[in-house]
């Protein structure tokens, strides 16, 4: 899908464009309001708004009521730091289709991507995700489940998004920001150890490896 992101924060905005083109998809980034309703007003042809509503010169609400008066089927999916439920309300209310607290998981961001395309008609549930094996285990990327041998490992939606990211760049040690940065947007850089301990403590050891000071591989054989 050709997708704008309307996100005012540098190293989140970095994120989330190279979350949403791992997965495929063409990204226009802008980080105010009038660069955003410049895009989606004169470019058009977009499939997707991913839409801040904290933006340096205006509230995001404006441009998703414009864009809700203008362009009814567009799917727009809202990703803010405001987690109150008169937040979620005021946004859903206002005209999103999907209403995403941050911080958030990767592949979660991806599937709800999907599931307002798919409402739009825009994708066929049979085009949705991949499915990943790793040694005995098995990773079905659409349905964001994990198992061994038929057996569901629950992963939480961090876990899982790590596992993930790591199986998209096979062979190659991944630094720690990068999978910050691709797995993990806007969480708390301390937290990716806790995330892979708990992780190795599921799938067991021998798949995630560290490198000192770099990052980490993923062991395939």
């Amino acid at each position: 899908m050709r997708i704008c992101l309307v996100e005012d924060d540098l190293e989140l905005g970095h994120s989330v464009q190279a979350l949403l083109q791992d997965g495929g998809h063409d990204v226009v980034w802008v980080r105010r309001l009038t660069e955003a309703r410049y895009w989606l007003e004169q470019q058009q042809g977009f499939d997707a708004l991913v839409l801040d509503l904290g933006l340096p010169d205006g509230n995001g609400l404006e441009l998703l009521r414009l864009m809700r008066q203008s362009n009814k089927q567009l799917p727009i999916v809202v990703i803010t730091a405001r987690s109150g439920i008169e937040d979620r309300l005021h946004g859903l209310d206002s005209g999103a289709d999907d209403y995403l607290v941050k911080p958030f998981a990767g592949p979660e961001l991806l599937a709800r991507l999907r599931a307002v395309a798919r409402r739009a008609g825009l994708l066929s549930s049979d085009a949705e995700g991949q499915e990943w094996r790793l040694k005995d285990l098995s990773l079905d990327e659409r349905r964001m489940v994990l198992s061994r041998h038929g057996q569901a490992i629950n992963l939480s939606p961090t876990e899982f998004s790590i596992l993930l990211t790591l199986l998209k760049l096979p062979d190659r040690v991944v630094t720690r920001r990068e999978l910050e940065a691709r797995a993990m947007p806007n969480a708390d850089s301390h937290a990716l150890d806790v995330h892979i301990f708990n992780l190795r403590k599921k799938i067991g050891e021998g798949y995630v490896r560290t490198v000192r000071g770099v990052g980490f591989v993923l062991e395939r054989q």
